[in-house]
């Protein structure tokens, strides 16, 4: 029998240039959505960003109440909302409503906030913004799951809170937490028992911590009386796949140059190498951190995941923009017909069959012939041989003078 189903999905900050329409782009982040559930991915995750210019979506909950519009089963997850920007009972509320509206697709992915930038344009301290992550997660919790909370912060007030809805999803929605080298998201999901977001798994920092994160998620649940589950952990890396080799990376040049740029000049986040004087793509397609190739390298790099991880739940393509849209949408369309198959035990049976009918091929091919001949030898009986064609009459040793049955 086919083993655990792994699931896939998309990551979508979204990353888009400076030099194009922002409403188009976002229209083309829908529909993106609407052709992962198409080709039957089961998860996509919208970031939440206000600043810097390159990732667009201010509010993931809006995207997602969209989205579910167009689509039919992927589920939609904020990826994430960072919490120290919100107040926990609003954001509970919108939560708990998309909840509803969604029939249970929604997930909620939590985070402090990546972008710096997006803390100090609203006062908050970016030394807090952990710590106010990690106090108003127990409080959503709490809520989510239909609880009376009452709460004093320096930074919010709860007195007999109460979402007005019940959770459409039992116990609530699912909850994750977003994670990358720094112990705090692993942290967090084992003190609670949730799902890991791990950002940058493809990074060599990102890929060395999975396991210790893990660990370290495991410990925590253990020491609070909570469990985690390896299904679900996410992990998120980019990949942009074509036939051939040389034509995924002459089709990211389209895009790639402008994400790197942004990253190394404007993003706090440490996630280019420096190429020095030599060509940015070159330079970082060779550190490995993305997979740009055919579907063969695809899956070497999530079996790669596999093996370093322990094993995971969901594996997340980082959606960039790096190739014209087309070429994502028939990367994305690859990936769905050739990669996730491999991990998802969808060939198994159709394999056994195959092999087992050609093992028996001579044997079956045998049968067919003889139930073949035995209707032409009671044509013949009835009406003669004049209308059988020789050839078929020598196959089955029928002599036009003697149509008797053969053995």
């Amino acid at each position: 029998m086919p083993g655990q189903k792994l699931r896939f999905g998309a990551f979508i900050a979204p990353f888009h240039p400076t030099d194009e329409n922002p409403t188009l782009a976002i229209e083309r982040d829908l529909e993106l959505v609407q052709w992962l559930d198409t080709l039957g991915y089961e998860e996509a995750w919208i970031g939440e960003h206000h600043s810097a210019g390159f990732e667009i979506i201010a509010s993931p909950e809006v995207f997602i109440a969209a989205a579910a519009e167009r689509t039919r089963h992927i589920r939609l997850g904020t990826g994430v909302s960072s919490l120290p920007y919100h107040h926990p009972f609003m954001l509970a509320d919108r939560i708990n409503q998309l909840d509803h509206m969604t029939r249970g697709r929604v997930m909620f992915g939590a985070g402090p906030g990546a972008l710096s930038s997006d803390a100090f344009a609203m006062g908050i301290p970016v030394a807090r913004q952990r710590d106010r992550m990690d106090e108003a997660l127990g409080v959503i919790i709490r809520l989510l799951r239909g609880e009376t909370v009452s709460h004093e912060s320096d930074w919010f007030t709860l007195r007999d809170a109460r979402l007005q809805m019940t959770p459409f999803s039992r116990p609530s929605v699912e909850i994750a937490v977003a994670s990358q080298i720094s112990p705090t998201g692993a942290r967090a999901a084992g003190r609670h028992g949730l799902g890991l977001l791990s950002l940058g798994a493809t990074s060599e920092g990102g890929f060395n911590a999975l396991a210790s994160n893990w660990a370290i998620a495991e410990d925590l649940a253990r020491d609070n009386g909570q469990a985690m589950e390896r299904s679900a952990w996410r992990l998120v890396g980019p990949m942009h796949i074509a036939p051939t080799k040389d034509q995924a990376v002459a089709e990211v040049r389209f895009g790639l140059e402008k994400w790197l740029w942004y990253f190394r000049e404007v993003a706090n986040l440490p996630i280019v190498p420096d190429a020095g004087d030599r060509d940015p793509v070159e330079a970082f397609l060779e550190t490995g951190i993305a997979v740009v190739g055919t579907p063969d390298e695809a899956a070497a790099k999530i079996q790669a995941l596999i093996d370093q991880s322990g094993g995971f739940g969901c594996f997340l393509c980082m959606a960039h923009n790096w190739a014209p849209f087309e070429a994502t949408r028939r990367s994305y369309e690859l990936f769905a017909r050739y990669v996730a198959p491999r991990f998802q035990g969808l060939n198994v049976n159709r394999d056994a069959s195959m092999d087992w009918v050609r093992a028996n091929k001579d044997d079956f091919t045998a049968q067919a012939r003889a139930a073949v001949g035995a209707r032409i030898v009671q044509h013949a009986q009835e009406k003669g041989v004049e209308n059988i064609q020789p050839e078929i009459a020598a196959m089955i040793g029928l002599s036009a003078a003697k149509p008797e049955a053969v053995e």
